[in-house]
């Protein structure tokens, strides 16, 4: 009788409340802020690189390109104020890109620290693409740090105008600095393999898995990668060769 009256009297279970879903802490969340800080900085390579190409139109054009990107939007804009959107967007994007990168790789280790016995076949992904992620990650970072001491600041640039764009790119790729041009050609190849694999991952996170688009994206990955690389390796090559002077 007392069990029974105690159970009419006890207390209804409290609910507790859910925790809000914070999709920067989720793996879903991450992947997703992953992939659309590569794509941000996927369209600001084509753009840069396009923007290399005027190389080929004479010192005058290129300067001239150089310094309409300076003076963008004068006297309305401060000077180079499209330069500094372009800039701290791409060092925000970069930031992004590692710091998802490590949690990701973190989380997965945790979940997984034991190696399978065996290897799955994959489905798009070679089984080395972490690591080569990885490594590419690191030398395209090396990189982009020499970029910018050597093109953007002119700190190991024999030409410290900073008007004449077309005589930094020429001196940065002459023939006695050919230990530049093989570094630089060096990062093209992991900037190939990243982006390869980069634009891959990112359609997978954002557009969901298919089988029925999965060649096909791995066809256009590889064909914006091969573009990417040739876009930029023909200007250290002609200069190096003596085409462009």
């Amino acid at each position: 009788m007392s069990t029974d009256l105690q159970s009419r009297t006890a207390a209804p279970p409290v609910k507790r409340a859910r925790a809000p879903w914070k999709p920067w802490r989720s793996n879903i969340g991450l992947k997703i802020a992953m992939a659309v800080s590569g794509v941000l900085m996927v369209l600001f390579i084509i753009v840069h690189m396009a923007g290399n190409l005027h190389i080929f139109e004479g010192r005058e054009e290129m300067n001239a390109y150089a310094a309409g990107l300076r003076s963008f939007g004068e006297p309305i804009l401060p000077h180079e104020s499209l330069l500094w959107v372009l800039r701290i967007g791409l060092v925000a994007s970069i930031a992004v890109h590692i710091w998802t990168g490590i949690v990701l790789s973190v989380r997965s280790h945790h979940a997984r620290p034991v190696k399978y016995a065996h290897r799955h076949k994959n489905k798009g992904e070679s089984p080395n693409a972490y690591f080569v992620m990885r490594l590419g990650g690191i030398v395209i970072f090396l990189f982009v740090v020499w970029h910018l001491l050597d093109l953007t600041w002119r700190t190991v640039n024999p030409v410290k105008e900073a008007h004449d764009a077309y005589g930094a790119v020429v001196a940065t790729f002459s023939p006695e600095r050919w230990p530049v041009t093989v570094f630089y050609l060096l990062a093209l190849v992991a900037l190939g393999f990243h982006l390869r694999h980069g634009i891959w991952s990112a359609v997978q996170t954002i557009a969901g898995p298919g089988a029925k688009w999965r060649r096909r994206t791995q066809a256009i990955a590889l064909a914006v990668a091969v573009l990417i690389v040739a876009g930029f390796a023909v200007v250290p090559l002609a200069v190096t060769f003596g085409l462009v002077s």
